[in-house]
């Protein structure tokens, strides 16, 4: 699978660009603020139905404009796919497969498999929860639709069941039965989540440790720990003893929302204890071992983007994933960089075919 071109529209800093793409690898050069990460970003868009970089939709119309559109065309299984991406203020988003649009965009998530390392990803050490959570279930929804919809009903009831909790407080009133269906519901779509990340994790964890340990030759230890409520209790059990605590918070307070996933060097939290260095190589093995990790259980290799990894790496790191490159572990890749000497002796020592494009 590849993509094999594009045309933006009004897509962030670009009026209008078009480019055709190299089977294997693919450079944006140029100066900061230039749109090389915009570029990349759009092609994430249609992977995923959304921004990597910005939340907010509308934001990724350029600057006085109405609309955006991506429209791309790739090649997987042989066949001509066109996905389309478009956003018309006050509007929603629509996304499209060969003229057909998309009712639901969880129905996309995982046809065109992508995984982005950049330096936002720095947010999954220092940020929240949220953002460790989000993160296994990319990777886990990218390979199991059905995990996505469980995901998506496990919030609507958890909602419902907030709003709830609102209302009794408001009202100064108290409903058992109805407020025992909501916990019966997010019982059965929570166990199955949690039963799922932890089988996620078991899996992920060995590939990790192994890219980790390539990318470092280092002796430290890092652990990566999936911890969840649903370890002590069941969610029932532990919705039905935080009744009170709920009631005086007006949300749900325990449950797979608030699981987390920690990232450990010789046993303490990054975060805290990591040096950037050490924080940046654990990044990029994660980010790497969800690339094998999508690659192994579907069977295609997901497209990969680098956004500016080069300009926080050593050589003995970019060799190495050079050496990844050259062994035929990646499919199509993307990289942007600042600097246009250094990328193209990078590509050039891959001894694959390339483009670089000097925006």
């Amino acid at each position: 699978m590849y993509l094999k071109k594009i045309s933006l529209f009004n897509y962030k800093n670009f009026s209008e660009a078009n480019f055709d793409f190299d089977s294997k690898i693919n450079c944006f050069v140029g100066k900061n603020g230039i749109g090389k990460t915009n570029v990349l970003d759009a092609i994430y868009h249609l992977s995923y139905g959304k921004s990597y970089f910005n939340p907010l939709a509308v934001q990724n119309i350029k600057h006085g404009e109405e609309f955006f559109v991506i429209d791309a065309e790739f090649e997987k299984n042989e066949r001509n796919e066109q996905i389309l991406c478009s956003l018309k203020k006050g509007q929603k988003k629509i996304l499209k497969r060969n003229g057909k649009a998309y009712e639901k965009f969880s129905d996309h998530i995982g046809f065109i498999p992508l995984v982005i390392i950049s330096p936002a990803d720095r947010d999954l050490i220092v940020e929240g929860s949220e953002t460790r959570r989000k993160f296994m279930d990319s990777v886990i929804s990218q390979l199991d639709s059905h995990y996505l919809q469980q995901l998506i009903q496990y919030q609507k009831v958890m909602s419902q069941r907030n709003a709830l909790l609102k209302y009794f407080a408001l009202n100064h009133v108290f409903d058992t039965d109805t407020l025992s269906i909501y916990n019966e519901q997010l019982n059965g779509f929570g166990d199955y989540i949690f039963e799922k990340r932890k089988e996620f994790i078991d899996q992920f964890i060995p590939i990790f440790n192994t890219h980790h340990q390539a990318i470092t030759g280092s002796q430290e230890t890092v652990r990566l720990v999936y911890e969840s409520h649903l370890f002590e209790k069941d969610l029932l059990t532990l919705l039905q003893e935080n009744i009170n605590k709920d009631r005086a918070l007006h949300y749900t307070s325990v449950g797979i929302h608030k699981d987390d996933l920690a990232f450990e060097i010789d046993q303490h939290p990054i975060k805290k204890f990591g040096s950037q260095g050490q924080q940046k190589s654990f990044l990029i093995a994660l980010k790497l071992a969800q690339f094998e990790f999508l690659k192994k259980q579907s069977g295609v290799k997901p497209i990969l983007l680098f956004d500016d990894i080069f300009d926080k790496l050593d050589e003995s790191r970019v060799a190495k994933i050079i050496e990844m490159v050259n062994s035929d572990t990646f499919g199509q890749l993307f990289i942007s960089d600042t600097h246009p000497e250094r990328t193209e002796a990078i590509v050039k020592s891959t001894h694959q075919t390339y483009k670089i494009f000097n925006l």
